[in-house]
């Protein structure tokens, strides 16, 4: 558990009330620290609890288009078993998978399970999305369909249209927004002129800019404060419980993110 609140309200208190202020400011800090502890434990449910809703999750958006396709149905398969996947977890995961596929199935209540599950933990949403992206890109350019769900996902996990398009970015795809890349607020929707196209790379891998989430005219002091916050919340170590494969999903993301840092300062000449 952390302690950075029982330390910082114990360090103003000394300020103000030396040793009776730093006391009693530890004592709130700690209760803070505690509320913050439980809260995140009660963000994660008991292993594999988010296992049904993300696969009916993938059914549903393999399906938007019309139709489910072997590559997409080879997503799922490969997902089951990098993620060691128990017999009976197997099971209800092809259940839950068939079910998603069903005509007419409405995503809300499966996207608001899985919002429910990541709770305030919005380092668990990252690894969300990597799972649902991979379907999402599976037959390559993506439908307005299968985006129109990973958008309506991003926003009940609370990641903007920003970060989503740096995640994009890491699997191989540019986001193309016409110039005007909005956040959670923006509008979107047929006709505005928002789309996904595959993108340029080069050896080096994709855009940095695009993976920190920042503007190529971003000063110094913008590149590295994106970097600090986007490390800390895609480090593969505050992931707990969470399976092995989703780990290496965030690890590789991490690496991702360290190397576009990297170019940049490389490029700017800083350190």
């Amino acid at each position: 558990m952390s302690f950075g609140y029982t330390l910082w309200f114990a360090f103003f208190g000394l300020i103000i009330g030396r040793l009776p202020g730093a006391v009693t400011g530890a004592i709130i800090g700690f209760i803070l620290d505690n509320l913050r502890h439980s809260q995140r434990k009660r963000a994660i449910p008991e292993a594999g609890g988010f296992v049904g809703p993300l696969f009916t999750l993938l059914g549903a958006v393999a399906k938007s288009d019309g139709r489910v396709s072997e590559a997409e149905i080879a997503v799922a398969e490969r997902l089951m078993t990098r993620m060691g996947l128990r017999p009976e977890q197997r099971q209800q995961a092809v259940a839950s998978f068939n079910r998603g596929k069903q005509p007419e199935f409405d995503v809300t209540g499966t996207i608001d399970e899985l919002r429910r599950w990541v709770g305030v933990r919005r380092d668990h949403a990252f690894p969300v999305l990597d799972v649902v992206i991979e379907t999402v890109l599976a037959e390559g350019r993506p439908s307005p369909e299968k985006m129109a769900i990973l958008r309506q996902l991003a926003f009940a996990l609370r990641v903007s249209d920003m970060e989503l398009m740096a995640l994009l970015a890491m699997k191989g795809y540019a986001w193309n927004a016409g110039g005007n890349a909005r956040g959670r607020s923006g509008s979107w929707g047929p006709g505005s002129g928002s789309g996904y196209v595959p993108p340029q790379r080069n050896t080096q891998g994709p855009d940095p800019y695009t993976v920190l989430g920042i503007d190529r005219n971003a000063d110094e002091r913008a590149v590295k404060r994106a970097y600090r916050k986007l490390i800390s919340e895609h480090h593969p170590d505050r992931l707990g419980d969470l399976p092995e494969d989703m780990r290496r999903q965030a690890e590789s993301r991490a690496s991702e993110i360290n190397a576009a840092y990297d170019r940049i300062k490389e490029m700017r000449g800083f350190h």
